[in-house]
């Protein structure tokens, strides 16, 4: 018996991925086809896959064409495969001709030419190509609009601001500048936001009324019931209102959280995060207001402590230092979550530096991750025994922006999908700020 094994991502699955099955299966008597994985897809830049891992199994089986279908999860897992399956021959795409030439060593390697005129990256362009209107003054934008460029699902066409002062980078490619907010929205499908908080709550409403889906950067609003009535509104037309806390997308962190749910460190009883700049971080422009440190950072550091710890705390204190250099608006905050049975605590702040690490603290061990935390791709599981410690690496492009707008993406094509970011997370983010509005403003 001649086995045969190919790998892919079969996403969307067409005739032309039908076709190289076809002629896969041909080579030999047994055919195994490797699906990658999601977090594989990921580590490999592979951003814009529409369907779930288990979609992509079932598209596959119903083909009736493989005899067994395995996961691809880690890099070097084909050589694995072949000794472990006694493969004969290794056969993929003519595209990737050369490239897997090292493979020769284990078993003969066969280039198939791919159908021409079709492919999974030009099915989901045409499928989802949302055009995006980028509203906000700061330099961040330039960020969000060269990260956009990876994501095939989405097309950033226009900006609006009031203050192009640090929008050169933006200014200099073929979008729609205005300063008209109304007039932008009249050529979108969607708005990214990240103005001064402040402004979040009639910029939103203004988009919702409009028909327009919205990703806001966090925080949302700085006041539950304005939360509450824009999620209404969103549901009342059938949008998509998003938060964007870039860090949700690192692969680094979502593995984090898994591994705190599983269990591996015990009962988690404290979760400790700290976010310092001591740069502006081109949240504001000549014109516009500044950021305050909880207001630039808050969201962030409560991000890990609402995921892990929940949304059911009992109390909530702050200790806060007013910036000197912006009046109204402070420099370093210390915010302290109570909970029946755990503890949180976040330090923030754009006048006062610190270390920018990560701890969670459990009955059995806990989680290390060094600074910058919040786009880290490495950390540390350690226990009492140091021999028993476990270090863990995600190569991962980028800081989570284009896979924040590709889920942006997933979730106007799909109404049911869930986001990364739960809703209730989202709503006591905006709590916290708004007792700290109430406090000290």
């Amino acid at each position: 018996m001649i086995k045969v094994i190919t790998y892919g991502t079969y996403d969307l699955l067409h005739y032309g991925h039908i076709r190289l099955l076809e002629r896969a299966k041909a080579l030999g008597d047994y055919l195994i086809v490797g699906v990658t994985a999601d977090d594989f897809d990921r580590q490999r830049g592979k951003i814009n896959v529409q369907q779930t891992l288990e979609e992509r199994v079932a598209a596959v089986k119903e083909t009736g064409i493989a005899d067994k279908i395995i996961i691809e999860e880690y890099e070097g897992q084909k050589i694995d495969d072949i000794k472990r399956y006694g493969v004969d021959i290794f056969t993929v795409g003519s595209d990737w001709e050369g490239y897997f030439d090292y493979l020769n060593e284990y078993c003969k390697v066969v280039y198939l030419p791919r159908t021409q005129g079709v492919s999974s990256s030009e099915l989901r362009a045409k499928k989802s190509s949302v055009k995006i209107g980028m509203v906000g003054y700061s330099s961040f934008l330039n960020k969000v609009y060269r990260e956009s460029k990876f994501v095939n699902a989405v097309d950033v066409t226009s900006i609006c601001s009031s203050d192009f002062t640090k929008l050169e980078d933006i200014r200099k490619e073929t979008l729609q500048c205005t300063d008209n907010y109304s007039a932008m929205l009249d050529n979108v499908d969607a708005v990214y936001i990240h103005s001064h908080p402040t402004l979040h709550y009639d910029e939103i409403h203004k988009a919702l009324e409009a028909g327009k889906h919205v990703l806001c950067e966090s925080p949302v609003v700085l006041l539950k019931k304005q939360y509450d009535e824009l999620l209404q509104l969103a549901g009342k037309k059938n949008l998509i209102l998003m938060e964007a806390i870039r860090t949700a997308y690192m692969l680094a962190y979502s593995r984090l959280l898994l591994i705190v749910k599983s269990g591996k460190i015990g009962k988690v009883v404290s979760v400790d995060a700290t976010c310092t700049s001591l740069s502006t971080y081109g949240n504001f422009g000549e014109n516009s207001k500044k950021w305050g440190s909880l207001e630039d950072w808050g969201p962030t550091a409560l991000l890990p402590v609402f995921q892990i710890l929940g949304t059911g705390y009992t109390e909530v204190d702050f200790f806060s230092i007013e910036d000197n250099k912006y009046p109204g608006t402070d420099a370093f905050t210390k915010v302290n979550v109570s909970y029946p049975d755990a503890t949180a605590t976040i330090k923030v702040g754009t006048g006062v530096k610190s270390e920018g690490e990560l701890i969670v603290s459990g009955t059995k061990g806990y989680i290390y991750v060094p600074a910058p935390w919040w786009k880290t791709d490495y950390f540390e599981v350690r226990y009492e025994q140091p021999e028993d410690n476990k270090r863990q690496f995600y190569q991962l492009e980028g800081d989570g922006i284009r896979y924040e707008l590709v889920e942006f993406a997933h979730a106007i094509q799909n109404s049911d999908a869930e986001f990364y970011i739960n809703r209730n997370v989202t709503r006591a983010i905006v709590d916290v700020m708004e007792r700290f509005k109430n406090r000290y403003c």
